[in-house]
């Protein structure tokens, strides 16, 4: 149990020490920033780039050692029985490790704290009763801001003490929030550790309902990737994708309060940025133009500009003059074609392979031509003019708008693929005449992002981590995809929340669309967020949205607050707000996205502030209005969930509108108040 402060005085009390070992560390973290701040580079460079380089590097590193005077630099204590790697061995006495958010050392080096992802450090989440992993002790401290407030003990390896629930571990999960997401790492549980400490080499897919920290874990697995493999990574380059800004916004300080500041960040719309969007598609062309099956209408699009040759090319060199027929330059068409490379770099490859030829009759009369003499007669303005009929270039933007406004050009690549009711739905109505005053959609850039790369390969990066992959049609899989072909992937998700007409079916599918058939799935059934009385009457919706998945079993303590209220108007919603800022933390005022603007005139006329999704919450403003369509991946304190048959009837179909009622049901940490005036949904069982 939690050791209260006795006397802070007494240097025999346990908590005085180790308030004593965290100030120290923190005076050791101080030096070793400062060791940092003085280094002169003004003679260890050559040029001024790589002084840049150099000081930028030095730059993020002493960021990297910032003091968070709020948070705590360790978290917890292991009492190894002997020296790690030396267990059973004879006089191999027992160490002792802090466990924090970085590595600490003193002016001898010697370690202050020990990295949460280091080896040493594993057992802090993965022992236990059954498996104490040579751990005597475990303590965990309990903080107040930064200071050090209380410790509980684990005496793993002691048989007469029985296993229990770690109550500083509950209150650390049920901590009220304000502000971002927030890192969970003094609170991995094992299953959750496994995840995240998985290798480079594979990717993961992670199946996790409501409250079970999949996003935590997926974030903390790229902390760990960039620990265990810097340097690789540090070359290659990490990504995490996320469903939209405010989503980016709600997440973007936990990779930084862990020490990790070059993890880009984007949405899949950021990745296809080829167009500006200004427009959208209805759901029925978006679930087409999101089908994987344009694929293969895209392929066959870009490689009909390939037309065999007709006539010969005449290279004139002096006196001479060279001819390759027409067969031999179909010949290195066809074998271009049937190694299938990419249009683009097949296109480069053309003029050389032309000139070969002509440098083999040149041998053949006995010249002796060179590398040179390859070059120059590839650049011949006949070759290029033969490249340019066998090979010509294309856009892909263009391409994709012959293809949406052209009903000959899409129905002759979209034979056997679409049919015609199909190809119908994705045609413009009304055919833009350029690139630029096209209205694109969002699926319209995918497309253009998938012809590009079949021009041009796109870069690979080492790892991206795809959260609210659920929502993700086979075509966005795909684009992300081609960004880690020679990388892996944390696809994180949640088949129950999959709110868009071309939601994942099943985890197999996506991965295979992402190109990762061979990846792992991993379910998390744990709740550590959502109280048990929300989670149970959310979970009522399961049968209905994801027959198949097991629905999330709160490990929580505190059963948390949830009532139903009837109101008869917005009057009872704003009461509902105002009842619940009377305790500490953030509250989330979740409604239909057409219910908001009404919403928004009932708190103003209160004098009641708050703020937008994504937006930072304040001590002084601690209430977020939130679209429906905005509530996923967002967490609060506590929700007032306005009309759930709105949010129901909000969406095209009651399938997805049962999904996004799931979702906003599923936001609050320590508790919920429904209000309707309207029935609720018989599949709530009232």
């Amino acid at each position: 149990m939690s050791t209260p402060v006795d006397d802070p005085l007494d240097p025999l009390d346990p908590l005085s020490r180790e308030r004593s070992h965290l100030a120290e560390s923190r005076a050791a973290l101080r030096a070793m920033r400062e060791d940092v701040e003085s280094l002169d580079i003004s003679d260890v460079t050559a040029n001024w780039v790589n002084a840049e380089v150099l000081a930028h590097q030095i730059d993020e590193r002493i960021k990297a050692l910032a003091d968070l005077s709020d948070t705590p630099l360790f978290f917890g204590r292991l009492d190894y029985l002997h020296a790690p790697g030396a267990e059973g061995a004879e006089g191999a006495e027992g160490e002792r490790f802090y466990i924090g958010r970085r590595h600490v050392h003193d002016a001898e080096g010697d370690p202050m704290v020990i990295d949460w992802r280091a080896p040493v450090s594993q057992p802090f989440y993965r022992a236990s009763k059954k498996d104490p992993m040579d751990i005597a002790l475990r303590r965990r401290f309990g903080y107040t801001g930064g200071d050090l407030t209380a410790y509980e003990d684990e005496h793993l390896s002691d048989p007469a003490e029985a296993a229990r629930t770690s109550k500083l571990l509950q209150q650390e999960i049920e901590r009220p929030r304000v502000g971002p997401m927030r890192d969970i790492v003094a609170t991995i549980q094992p299953e959750q550790d496994e995840i995240v400490r998985s290798g480079l080499g594979g990717t993961v897919c992670v199946q996790g309902g409501p409250g079970t920290g999949k996003t935590a874990v997926g974030l903390h697995r790229v902390a760990y990737l960039l620990y265990a493999h810097r340097e690789r990574l540090a070359r290659t380059g990490t990504l995490v994708i996320g469903p939209n800004k405010s989503f980016l916004h709600y997440i973007e300080q936990v990779l930084p309060a862990l020490g990790e500041l070059t993890v880009r960040q984007a949405t899949v719309d950021d990745l296809v940025a080829h167009v500006e969007v200004r427009g959208t598609d209805d759901a029925a062309a978006a679930v087409i133009k999101g089908d994987a099956r344009m694929a293969e209408v895209l392929r066959r699009a870009v490689y009909s500009h390939v037309t065999m040759p007709t006539e010969a090319v005449v290279v004139v060199r002096g006196s001479r003059r060279w001819r390759v027929p027409a067969y031999e330059l179909e010949e290195i068409a066809r074998e271009l074609l049937a190694r299938d490379i990419r249009y683009g770099a097949a296109r480069e490859a053309l003029p050389q392979r032309i000139a070969h030829a002509v440098l083999v009759q040149m041998e053949r009369s006995g010249e002796a031509p060179d590398d040179r003499v390859q070059d120059a007669v590839a650049r011949n303005s006949a070759v290029k003019a033969a490249v340019k009929e066998i090979w010509p270039p294309v856009d892909p933007a263009k391409l994709v708008l012959r293809l949406l406004a052209d009903a000959d050009f899409l129905a002759e690549h979209a034979a056997g693929i679409l049919d015609e009711d199909e190809q119908k739905t994705i045609l413009w109505a009304k055919p833009a005449r350029s690139v630029k005053s096209a209205k694109w959609s969002a699926a319209d850039a995918v497309l253009i992002d998938e012809a590009a790369d079949l021009l041009s390969r796109t870069p690979s990066l080492g790892h991206v981590v795809i959260d609210e992959a659920q929502d993700l049609s086979p075509m966005q899989y795909r684009a992300v995809g081609r960004r880690c072909t020679t990388g892996s992937a944390t696809v994180l998700g949640d088949l129950a929340q999959g709110t868009t007409p071309w939601a994942t079916r099943s985890w197999d599918e996506a991965l295979a669309h992402l190109g990762k058939s061979d990846g792992v799935i991993e379910e998390l059934t744990a709740g550590f967020r959502v109280p048990t009385d929300v989670i149970t009457y959310a979970s009522r919706l399961l049968p209905y949205i994801a027959p198949g998945l097991t629905p999330v079993a709160s490990i929580r303590e505190n059963p948390g607050f949830f009532e139903v209220r009837s109101a008869a108007d917005t009057g009872e919603v704003v009461a509902a707000c105002r009842e619940l800022l009377e305790n500490e933390g953030s509250v989330g005022l979740i409604a239909a996205d057409a219910r908001i603007p009404a919403l928004s005139e009932a708190l103003g006329a209160e004098g009641i502030g708050y703020l937008g999704p994504g937006e930072e919450t304040t001590e002084r403003t601690r209430l977020t209005l939130v679209p429906a369509s905005l509530a996923k991946g967002l967490e609060y304190d506590y929700v007032v969930l306005d009309e759930p048959r709105a949010v129901v009837d909000g969406e095209p179909d009651e399938r997805t509108g049962l999904r996004r009622l799931y979702v906003a049901l599923t936001r609050a940490v320590s508790g919920l108040i429904v209000v309707h005036g309207a029935p609720l949904p018989a599949q709530l069982g009232g």
